[in-house]
């Protein structure tokens, strides 16, 4: 259809004749309502930017002398930030002398990667990098997690709970 006669088609129909794939031969268009076109456009794009989750790297810094209270309470951390989809980058920081006794501060990391084996994945070995040691993890994928949980045995199915042991008797 040539371009005057299809543009004066859509306006009788009251719409707007829109190039398609305008370097194909023949160039091809069609009539729609462009503003409700660019709305709905708009409308997918925010939609699917709802749905990204932008992942973001959580640092938690130690000392290679940490205590075990402080470390078990930062691994907890680093769980948490690993089911929420983001990696976290485990530091050690030497200050002074503690430079001497880098053994330690890499043993803290490898002790802390090993820890987190089920919630995330190991990116390379621990690094020395001027006065810091530090390890990437990155979260396990959801579908591994529902595997791993599926390997785990189930109770059989149609069978009753194991009933409590009796109280013991007592006067009263």
């Amino acid at each position: 259809m040539p371009t005057p006669a299809a543009v004066r088609r859509a306006q009788e129909i009251g719409l707007d004749l829109i190039l398609i794939a305008p370097t194909a031969e023949p160039p091809v268009a069609k009539a729609m309502d462009y503003g409700q076109w660019q709305y709905e456009q708009k409308k997918k794009q925010h939609e699917a930017k709802k749905k990204q989750h932008v992942i973001q790297v959580k640092e938690l810094k130690f000392r290679p002398n940490t205590d075990d209270h402080d470390y078990s309470f930062k691994k907890n951390h680093a769980i948490r930030f690993l089911q929420e989809g983001n990696r976290v980058k485990a530091v050690v920081q030497f200050r002074g002398r503690e430079i001497a006794h880098t053994d330690l501060g890499k043993k803290l990391l490898i002790r802390f990667a090993q820890d987190l084996t089920q919630y995330g994945s190991i990116e390379g070995q621990p690094k020395l990098e001027g006065r810091n040691a530090h390890v990437l993890i990155s979260p396990v994928k959801p579908e591994t997690q529902k595997k791993e949980k599926e390997k785990e045995p189930r109770k059989p199915e149609g069978q009753a709970p194991a009933a409590a042991p009796p109280a013991p008797n007592r006067p009263q």
